[in-house]
């Protein structure tokens, strides 16, 4: 396989993994981010004051919480080098958008998001 059709290849994968995460969003299904996250994989944010959690239980605990409600997703950018990657997405709801950043690694032959970090942008009045 030539290094272009590789990293098409792991672009897919990529893709795949990510897809799992905004599933799990947008659906409400927990079970999603097991297959997108490695177990370790940590979430960070500044909202008053810092925070790190551990993703997997923090988004688990957000979506069975809550009801799902209308969003729209949207994979902006994806860079590759070697066994390392990253990701950005936008998830945009009817007043904000989180503006999500996904650290991958290559682990035994999968792509798992090992740290995500985000910031939330409130929808402007312009479109």
């Amino acid at each position: 396989m030539t290094q272009v059709q590789a990293q098409n290849n792991d672009l897919l994968l990529i893709e795949k993994t990510v897809n799992y995460y905004l599933d799990g969003m947008t659906t409400h299904n927990a079970k999603s981010f097991e297959k997108a996250f490695h177990p370790n994989a940590t979430m960070k944010w500044v909202d008053k004051k810092y925070e790190d959690v551990n993703a997997v239980e923090a988004l688990s605990a957000y979506v069975n919480a809550n009801d799902p409600v209308k969003t729209k997703t949207n994979i902006m950018a994806i860079n590759i080098a070697g066994d390392a990657a990253n990701a950005q997405l936008e998830l945009e709801y009817d007043t904000f958008s989180y503006i999500d950043f996904m650290h991958l690694l290559k682990i035994d032959g999968q792509w798992k998001i090992v740290s995500k970090t985000y910031s939330t942008r409130p929808k402007s009045d312009k479109k």
